[in-house]
């Protein structure tokens, strides 16, 4: 079975994963289960073994350079061997520090993981002129940084001051949590745990696939990436088990401009 693209289809990901032609996915954008409420979808016996399973399909649907971005906690892929399949190019913090602190016996978790792996060991594309973000560095410690004999006329010349903004890092913190304010909030009911907010998602696409590009969306949820991919003029293969989650999506997408 050919699957249609630009489409939330409902079902289950291995399932349809199965109709995924090998090779054809340019990004892939995973933010599925944490293993950590007690949400149905959530409960996993253990998630390392789920995320290591979930590399493994993965890993022939991408195209040789292409990423995967999995989502999850800060022991989301520890002790499981990934290397036979991705190569781990970051770990990403989503920094959360307006989450509650609610810890008693211990420090509160304020941050997700976003693991950044490519298949191979070189990525088919970084754009990073398309992810600046303000340097937010005072003119006179940045001259003299680039005074450095290293960066003025070395090894790290390119590292200079950029106008159009710096790598925004490994540590992302300028993009906050969606609230029970926020417009692009589709219900309370996906609040947090299901739905991402859209900056966050169109960093991911927009860093590691460019326009035309084929990206999958297995735990599509409400369908946040299918609009950010619709927006950029990405294709896109999205999965969803909930038929109102689909729903919600397939509305989204229809309100959204390419």
């Amino acid at each position: 079975m050919t699957l249609e693209r630009n489409t939330i289809h409902c079902g289950d990901a291995f399932e349809l994963l199965k109709s995924v032609e090998d090779a054809s996915v340019d990004l892939i954008v995973c933010d599925g289960p944490y293993g950590v409420t007690q949400h149905a979808w959530d409960k996993i016996p253990s998630i390392q073994a789920f995320n290591l399973t979930l590399i493994e399909r993965f890993t022939p649907k991408l195209k040789e350079g292409g990423a995967l971005y999995l989502f999850g906690k800060p022991d989301c892929v520890d002790f499981i061997d990934y290397r036979q399949f991705l190569t781990l190019r970051a770990k990403i913090v989503w920094y959360q520090p307006s989450r509650l602190a609610q810890g008693r016996i211990n420090y509160t978790n304020n941050y997700d993981i976003i693991c950044y792996f490519i298949k191979g060991k070189r990525p088919r594309c970084y754009n990073l002129d398309e992810i600046r973000v303000a340097q937010m560095v005072e003119l006179a410690h940045r001259l003299r940084c680039e005074r450095v004999p290293s960066v003025a006329d070395g090894t790290f010349g390119k590292t200079k001051f950029n106008a159009k903004g710096k790598n925004p890092g490994d540590v992302w913190g300028d993009i906050k949590q969606l609230t029970y304010k926020s417009k692009e909030l589709v219900s309370r009911e996906v609040l947090n745990t299901i739905q991402k907010p859209e900056k966050l998602i169109e960093r991911i696409v927009l860093a590691s696939s460019s326009p035309g590009d084929l990206v999958l969306d297995p735990f599509a949820g409400v369908g946040t990436c299918p609009v950010v991919c619709k927006r950029h003029r990405r294709n896109f293969i999205a999965f969803e088990i909930k038929p109102d989650f689909v729903k919600m999506g397939m509305e989204r997408l229809r309100d959204t401009v390419s």
